[in-house]
């Protein structure tokens, strides 16, 4: 089973310092996967649904995040063979061109170990700041995700789709492995079907274990419909509760808790089209105890 983290891109310990810290320890530590998302601003408007159903504004957590991909070009510098994803580039806000060649040129440097996370958006004021329809958001991730494609083949790339078009032109550099996979953070029917159709893998939050097993089993069995080849794609849950030092009690949820709760959860996931769990907020705890944490974490969880 595969391990991932969120690197501390936002909340209180976000920071050069310790992103650099967090990142090299986990390759150090043997885990598989270091992510980063995208969040372009924090509205002043309540948009965000609270406990009574009132709009709020979003978490205070988004104060400040930093850019996805330059952080991993940081982070890729620092290491040499952990996995490093964006969980998720709300990918409609960029053009395909140029995401594309930001993605293959992290490839590039990286050596080849690139994820690329994508998502629909969730806050409309960062699409009308990118002056991109709220209502793209389907369809278009379609019409982004096969244009991205486009720009990583073979040249001359040429494309024409039905919200972006690609005159016959030279594009590069290319993905180290000639395209670069592509998992859609997707927790809906339709949305896990759209990624059965046209992506890599899904990133399912995983709520419990019986949502996140038949949310996978939607997954695969929408995309052997389709012909396409379940052994090449990936599921990897996300679990948005922070790991504790202690253990939780009363009524924990699924993937929350300390290192060796969390090593039962992830042994459930095991046979049930899981491929790895990734962290998203890994702990309050100071630094030295996550790293801690991680550590027992992967020595709870063999690999294979």
């Amino acid at each position: 089973m595969k391990l991932g983290i969120m690197l501390p891109v936002s909340g209180p310990y976000a920071s050069p310092a310790t992103i650099t810290v967090m990142a090299q320890a986990a390759e150090r530590l043997g885990w598989d996967s270091l992510w980063t998302y995208e969040r372009l601003l924090r509205p002043m408007a309540p948009i965000w649904p609270g406990p009574d159903g009132t709009l709020e504004r979003a978490p205070e957590v988004y104060h400040t995040t930093y850019e996805p991909l330059q952080t991993l070009s940081h982070v890729a510098a620092l290491t040499s063979r952990i996995t490093l994803g964006t969980s998720i580039l709300s990918a409609l806000l960029h053009t395909p061109v140029v995401l594309a060649r930001r993605l293959a040129t992290l490839d590039q440097f990286s050596g080849g170990r690139v994820i690329a996370g994508f998502g629909q958006g969730s806050i409309p004021q960062e699409f009308a700041t990118a002056n991109v329809p709220w209502k793209r958001r389907g369809s278009g991730l379609d019409d982004m995700v096969a244009a991205v494609r486009a720009v990583w083949g073979p040249d001359p790339v040429e494309y024409d789709g039905r919200f972006y078009s690609i005159e016959a032109s030279e594009i590069n550099p290319k993905p180290v492995r000639g395209s670069i996979p592509i998992i859609i953070g997707a927790f809906t029917d339709a949305g896990i079907d759209r990624a059965a159709r046209i992506a890599d893998g899904i990133t399912p939050v995983a709520l419990s274990l019986d949502a996140v097993a038949a949310q996978a089993a939607r997954f695969r069995q929408g995309a052997e419909r389709l012909d396409r080849d379940t052994s090449a794609l990936m599921v990897i849950a996300q679990s948005n509760t922070p790991m504790t030092a202690a253990p939780m009690g009363g009524d924990r949820p699924f993937l929350g808790g300390a290192p060796k709760q969390l090593a039962e959860d992830i042994e459930k996931l095991r046979g049930r089209g899981v491929d790895g769990v990734t962290f998203a907020f890994p702990s309050s705890e100071p630094v030295n105890v996550q790293i801690e944490m991680l550590d027992e974490l992967r020595t709870l969880v063999p690999t294979h």
